[in-house]
């Protein structure tokens, strides 16, 4: 079985979800997951596919997120260890698949972090075109900010892959700027 492609989760989460705010999501986070393959020199390409398709099932079973993943993903052919990776997504939350890899900790991480980054990009005129570390940081210590965003799953996925917040941080604005447009995170017109 071939390698989850980015055209090929694009085309599964299509068929399952039409919801603007969960596409946009989704290509937050298949952005962020992008950089954090780059900085941990591993498969952008399929780290983008894992990160675009992590939320195939939420439009429909919202209340039950994760619990039909792997029935939409087992009937389109995607490989174990893919649905594996997407499952652990919601570690401790909605799954109890624990993140190994890490393609998974990072995917478990970026998820709730790029929330704050996109909230926070969409109150700069400049959006994330030039945003810094320092200023995604300081939302992030305001609980109220973006408050659905849960920091305690940003700061365990620290943890587990070893790296410090503003580092994790920067990677995933990095990743995002790349796909300031498709966002609506561009700068905004004077």
């Amino acid at each position: 079985m071939s390698k989850l492609s980015l055209a090929r989760a694009q085309e599964i989460l299509h068929k399952n979800c039409d919801e603007p705010g969960l596409l946009l999501h989704a290509t937050a986070v298949s952005a962020a997951m992008g950089a954090m393959a780059e900085h941990f020199e591993a498969d952008k390409e399929y780290w983008q596919a894992i990160g675009y398709l992590h939320d195939v099932d939420y439009q429909h079973y919202p209340e039950e997120h994760l619990q039909h993943t792997e029935a939409i993903l087992t009937a389109e052919g995607v490989a174990e260890e893919d649905i594996r990776a997407i499952l652990s997504h919601g570690w401790g939350i909605c799954s109890d698949v624990e993140p190994q890899s890490l393609l998974e900790k990072s995917l478990f991480t970026v998820d709730e972090l790029t929330g704050i980054i996109m909230a926070a990009a969409l109150m700069r005129p400049t959006g994330i075109s030039d945003m810094e570390v320092s200023s995604a940081n300081k939302k992030f210590k305001d609980k109220r900010f973006a408050a659905k965003c849960d920091r305690e799953v940003i700061k365990k996925g620290c943890e587990m892959l070893g790296m410090d917040l503003k580092e994790v941080m920067a990677i995933t604005i990095a990743g995002m700027k790349e796909q300031m447009d498709a966002l609506g995170l561009g700068p905004k017109d004077a």
